[in-house]
């Protein structure tokens, strides 16, 4: 195997210089942040600011949530299918990423958003689908490139860039629709999403691979050696695996904290701006503020903790954190207007959320059999946000009918339950089946998986 020189200086192919892969996948993920910034966490606060309902509100996070759950069907295509002359994952990252543009320039399109909930769906829709479409392209292609000794500070650069980028859009684009309007806000945004398309384009996989599709270079053995060939191993090893008790245990837990996670995400601009009388803008610097410290934890403290206490451990821990401290705010409604209050509780629970998320990819990732990691590991977060499309489009049914003290009572049920169903999942005679599993036919060769 061809051996490449893994140092800082800088190279036009990903797979020679780790300055090029740390400033080429940070710049990716941080053009996910930023449409996911307007979508999920401005246009709502916005949309609660100009008096909107919380079922109208949801109804818009629900429908956009839901093309993250097609990342399983994502996956395996594009294990199955590329152009390898362009590498193994750079031509779908491209396209990825110009839909991502094309789709994000669309919703400052939209006429009249406030009263045209139908338009702000369509288009927030096809967000999301290019948004998950990029996502699993540029895992892909992080994994193909990034040696295993550069996994663990390219993961953290490329959650904290994201993190940077859905924060800075929350803030940024607050601010431009407050001060020059909807339409021009978003496309003074999609200017930055649009630069970031010189990266793909910039950049190969490996040297000797083409540029565009008309340019000189051909595809390189090794990337002709891992190209997957057969659908049906990839299905039926999927389903060997999956079926196991402490993979079927994972899924349901996975769609009961990614239901949590979406009512959550949901409720905050409704209730801080609704209930509490914040305006959007303070709601924006807020939340922005407390995910970037979140991210930064996560980065450096997150996974360590993991590491060192164990995947199960550290999940019981955060699951019943988590628990107690919905259930205390939920009960301290005099409290609810002190700012301090609320700065505090929304600061501790984007650093639970943050590190939770991070133990439960690793959990996940230890289910894994590295046979069909990438489209396994895909279904556990696939399945995680079907629960949080199911659990933003709950919270308006919920607010229908009962007062946030309530809502906030449901919510703490979630992360209760799980916990309840986490010591039913054995990592170690779950690892000792899959280690005895057989390779149909042949050996099947699949990407390993990263942390999202």
């Amino acid at each position: 195997m061809t051996k490449y020189n893994l140092n800082l200086k800088f190279s036009r192919s990903l797979k020679e210089s780790a300055l090029s892969r740390y400033f080429s996948f940070s710049a990716l993920y941080t053009a996910q942040g930023i449409p996911e910034g307007i979508t999920f966490f401005a246009i709502p606060a916005w949309l609660a600011m100009n008096g909107k309902s919380p079922l109208e509100i949801a109804s818009f996070i629900g429908v956009i949530a839901i093309p993250w759950s097609f990342k399983i069907l994502i996956a395996p295509l594009m294990d199955r299918f590329t152009f390898l002359d362009m590498g193994r994952k750079r031509p779908w990252v491209i396209f990825g990423q110009l839909g991502l543009i094309l789709s994000f320039l669309s919703i400052g399109f939209v006429s009249d958003p406030l009263n045209n909930a139908s338009g702000l769906m369509i288009t927030g829709f096809l967000i999301s689908f290019f948004g998950a479409f990029q996502d699993v392209a540029t895992d892909g292609m992080a994994v193909d490139v990034i040696p295993a000794n550069e996994q663990a500070r390219a993961n953290g650069l490329m959650w904290g860039s994201k993190t940077i980028g859905t924060s800075l859009a929350l803030v940024i684009g607050t601010a431009l629709i407050n001060s020059i309007g909807f339409k021009l806000a978003i496309a003074s945004l999609s200017i930055v999403v649009a630069l970031i398309m010189f990266v793909p384009i910039y950049f190969t996989e490996r040297p000797g691979e083409k540029i565009m599709p008309w340019t000189k270079g051909q595809a390189v053995e090794e990337s002709i050696k891992t190209q997957l060939r057969s659908w049906s191993q990839i299905l039926k090893s999927l389903y060997r695996v999956v079926k196991l008790p402490s993979s079927i245990i994972f899924c349901i837990a996975s769609f009961i904290i990614g239901t949590m996670y979406g009512l959550i995400d949901t409720l905050l601009p409704i209730f801080t701006i609704q209930e509490l009388g914040w305006t959007n803008t303070s709601f924006s610097e807020v939340f922005a503020i407390t995910s970037i410290i979140a991210g930064v934890l996560g980065m450096f403290v997150g996974g360590y903790l993991v590491d060192y206490f164990g995947k199960l451990k550290m999940l019981m821990y955060y699951l019943t954190f988590i628990t107690i401290l919905i259930v205390v705010f939920a009960f301290s409604t005099n409290l609810w207007s002190n700012t301090t209050v609320m700065y505090g509780f929304i600061l501790i629970y984007s650093t639970l959320y943050t590190f939770l998320c991070i133990a439960v990819f690793a959990s996940g990732m230890h289910l894994c059999w590295k046979t069909v990691a990438a489209t396994q590991f895909t279904l556990y977060m696939a399945i995680s946000n079907m629960g949080r499309a199911a659990g933003a489009t709950l919270l308006g049914v919920l607010k229908t009918h009962f007062s946030w003290e309530y809502v906030f009572l449901f919510i703490a049920v979630l992360p209760l339950i799980m916990g309840i169903m986490m010591p039913f999942i054995n990592f170690n005679k779950h690892r000792t089946k899959v280690g005895s599993f057989k390779i149909l036919n042949k050996t099947l060769v699949t990407r390993q998986v990263t942390l999202d």
